[in-house]
Parts: C-alpha cells; structure tokens; sequence
C-alpha cells in the first residue's frame, strides 16, 4: 500500500509495554506505515532515546492543554465522564461499577454527593436504554478542543489509535479526530477496563481486545458493533510467552538478597484503591516467619503503583511494609520502576523484574491482580489473597470494600470459575492452600493453561503482529 501514516497515543506505562514492547510497531513500519507516538510531554526524548526505531517519530499529547480544557465547564465534563464511566448496559456484569459508584459517593465533594441520587436515575435508565446511553455519548462530544489542529496540519493521519476509547485524556484526542473525519481504533491494554470503565469517551470506530469474553463485554456492555471488534490478543504479554524477559535464576534471588534453598511466595499487592493488603501481607510473613509452612520459606513483596501516589494513606501502608522487611530476615520488598513523568509505575522498564519475580516463585499471591493472569502464563501456583481488614481504610471520606465481598467482579469471577488457583478468605484458608502448593507446585497446570487460553486467546507470542494487520487492515479499508 502507498505509505500511509497512523498516530499512537501511549498515555500510560502499560500502553508502552503494549505498543513499544511488543512487534505491533515493528510489524506497521515493516508493512510501509509512518508511526507518529503521541506520549507524556516530558518524556518525548526519553522514549525516543529509549525505543527509538526508523519509521517512527515521537511528539507530547499536549497533556497541559489537556488539564486546561478539562476546567472549561468542569462540572459538565465531570457528571458527563462519571456517567459515561459507570453506565454500560446491564446485559454485562456491572459489579466493579457498582462498586465505583458507591466509592464516588463517599469520596466526592459534598457538593457532588448533593447531586448523586439524580445520578442515580440517570444510570438505572442507562442500564436498560441505549438511546439513553447515546445521550450521553452525545453530549460528551460536545466538549471537543482545537489545540491538536497545528499537529493534525502539519502531520495528518490516516488512522487515530489510543490505548483506550476515550477513558484519558485520549477522549480529546479521539473526538477531534472523529471531528474531522479521521478515522479511530482503541486497543483495550488491562484485563478489567471493558467490564469496568463503562462507555467510550469519544466516538471512535474500531477496537480490538484480548478474548471473546472481552468482545462480549465490548458488544453486549457498550454497544459495540461486533463486526467493530478484533479479538487480537495481548500484545504486552508477548515477551512473557517467548519468555524474553526472564533473568537467570541466581542472578534474580542474588539482586534481592534471596535465600537459594528457600521456597519463594511473592505477593503482589492489588486492590490498594478499595483495601488496604497490609493484613494479607502480615498473615504471609507470620507463616513464613513463624516456620508455620510445611517447607522453609521466604516472602518477596511487589509494591502497587498506587503505593506511590501522593495519598498519604497509601505511603504510609507502603512505609509499613518497608518496615516489615527491615524486622524479618525472610521478607523482601520490590519497588516498580517508573517510566516517569504522567506514565505512572506501570511501565515497562522492569518487565525483566515482574517476569523473573513469576517465573521463581513457589507459589504467586495478590488479590485478583491482572498478575493472575500473567502468573498463570509463567506457570505458577496462584492464591488470591483475600483477609478483609475491619474497618477497610478506617478514614473518614475513605471508602473501603471487603476484600471477601469482591469475589464477583467480572475479572474475579473468571478466576475462581476456572479454578486456576486458590481464594483465601482467612488465615488458616491461606495455609492450607500455601502447604497445598508447596507439596504440589503442578497442581491445577491444566486449568492454568485453560485460563490463559481464555483470557489472552493466542498464546504464541503472536498477538502483537495480528493487532497490527487488524490497525493495517482498517488503513486499507479506509482509504480504499
């Protein structure tokens, strides 16, 4: 095809990791398309000294702009994108909405709250009505800014792509696009965002998932055409099915001071927005330090990005598992390398940790993090961990959720229906299922498999190159 030009938006770690980690670039510059990577403003230079490649240029999102247009009629924009965010059709599983729902009307300002029971009617009416949900859809696109025209001028598209439909800042982004007449895709990067995040926030005209259960969610939840819907599979975890990123053993336990002829149980805190996973992280040392298992054992614990956020609340739990390694010889604590600027700790820059820290553990913990599904390719036992805490966050305006009570949401709900590894709701659960895996670390390998292949759906580390034919495949639909 003639050379042709798509724009990427990577506003998160994990879009990196999806677009940059993978082949699907790769595969658009080999197939004669220019690539435009739009991504935090001060990183432009770090991702292009970082992922350089011919073919592809890298410019900012604008993302300043974006916070200014974001107070044009703020209260608008907020009711319209808190609508849009918790309204999917009631054809889908909507717990983890629900669930969003009842956090905002804690969280929010008085003002906010004042107002929530006619958010209330709008949302039930947005459960059983699409012309409803259009409604929204359409008064969203009303907020659609001009300061991307310089960019749209000076290096003009044939195909718009963001890492989500419209759920960031990439709505702005989308709409003015589809404003003039550009056409748009979406690739969904989390496991949980089409069963969580509700409704596009931009009109955009293609999107591709990673299952058929995703697809479900897309079509039956957000009205999606399903002709509309590429199951493509998960770019981002290619390199963990080619098994790209795993260190040498002794290298990974020597980089963590770990103990070779111990067992390891990692822990990879989850959930930290709803819960705090301190007690889960407590009952895992008290087993470990307390000799309580049925082999000698040692805990290696992953920091949530959330962690780092300027919350107080969320520092000071992360102080106090900081302080639980420097009191016991056997616990260990990992910290997520940030790519910087507004990426978060998502990113990829420690894909080698992640993929090793799954790769040796004994036995994987978290509380239904997408890790489950990245444990479950690595092959590993898995136990979510889930010991309420009384009283949640015990902060005022804080809203908390009983991790016993979350079994439910969607992405949850396939976990333990396709008994790939165990749920413990209490201590004495978390040692049974712990000395379980310890006698037996192959238990469950054919479920495990079974659940990979359901929610990634290529397993080959191909997934990255099919999403680019998909991307390629609408270039030369369009413009033919």
């Amino acid at each position: 095809m003639n050379k042709k030009r798509i724009w990427i938006s990577a506003d998160h770690g994990m879009a990196v990791i999806y677009f940059l980690q993978s082949d699907l670039i790769d595969t658009l510059i080999k197939a004669g398309v220019e690539v435009l990577l739009l991504t935090d403003d001060s990183l432009v230079e770090k991702i292009k000294n970082t992922f350089s490649r011919k073919g592809m240029k890298v410019e900012g999102l604008l993302f300043e702009k974006a916070r200014a247009y974001e107070r044009f009629q703020r209260e608008r924009q907020w009711w319209l994108n808190f609508l849009r965010r918790v309204g999917s059709s009631g054809k889908i599983n909507i717990a983890a909405q629900s669930s969003y729902i009842r956090q905002v009307g804690v969280e929010e300002s008085n003002r906010r709250r004042l107002l929530m029971p006619l958010a209330w009617l709008v949302i039930a009416a947005m459960r059983i009505s699409k012309p409803v949900r259009n409604w929204i859809r359409y008064l969203q696109a009303r907020y659609t800014p001009d300061y991307y025209t310089e960019l749209f001028d000076r290096l003009p598209p044939d195909l718009v792509i963001a890492s989500t439909p419209g759920w960031r800042y990439d709505r702005y982004l989308l709409r003015a696009a589809t404003q003039r007449g550009i056409p748009t895709a979406a690739a969904i990067v989390g496991w949980d965002p089409p069963s969580s995040y509700g409704l596009p926030g931009a009109e955009v005209d293609y999107i591709t998932c990673w299952s058929e259960m995703q697809k479900n969610e897309l079509v039956n939840g957000s009205d999606w055409p399903a002709e509309r819907v590429n199951v493509g599979g998960v770019p981002a975890y290619d390199g963990y099915f080619a098994k790209r990123w795993v260190m040498p053993r002794s290298n990974y336990f020597d980089l963590h001071g770990l103990d070779q002829k111990r067992k390891l149980i990692s822990y990879a805190a989850s959930f930290v927005s709803f819960s705090p996973n301190l007690q889960n992280i407590q009952a895992l040392v008290e087993l470990v330090e307390g000799n309580k298992l049925t082999k000698p054992c040692q805990l290696l614990v992953r920091l949530h990005p959330n962690h780092f956020w300027n919350y107080p609340l969320y520092q000071r739990e992360a102080d106090a598992i900081r302080a639980l390694e420097k009191r016991h010889p056997h616990v260990h604590v990992v910290e997520p390398v940030p790519l910087g600027g507004e990426l978060g700790y998502y990113s990829g820059e420690d894909m080698p940790e992640k993929s090793s820290m799954m790769a040796y553990s004994d036995i994987f913990t978290t509380v239904y993090s997408t890790m489950v599904v990245e444990a479950a390719i690595h092959d590993r036992p898995i136990v979510s961990v889930c010991i309420d805490q009384p009283g949640g966050w015990d902060t005022p305006r804080k809203y908390s959720l009983a991790l016993s009570k979350i079994g439910n949401w969607p992405t949850h709900q396939r976990f333990r229906h396709s008994n790939a590894g165990m749920v413990a709701l209490t201590r004495t659960e978390l040692l049974d299922d712990l000395n379980h895996y310890l006698q037996d670390d192959q238990a469950e390998t054919v479920l495990r498999q079974q659940f990979i292949r359901q929610e990634c759906t290529y397993v080959d580390g191909t997934a990255g190159k099919k999403t680019a034919e998909f991307f390629i495949g609408i270039v030369r639909h369009t413009s033919s």
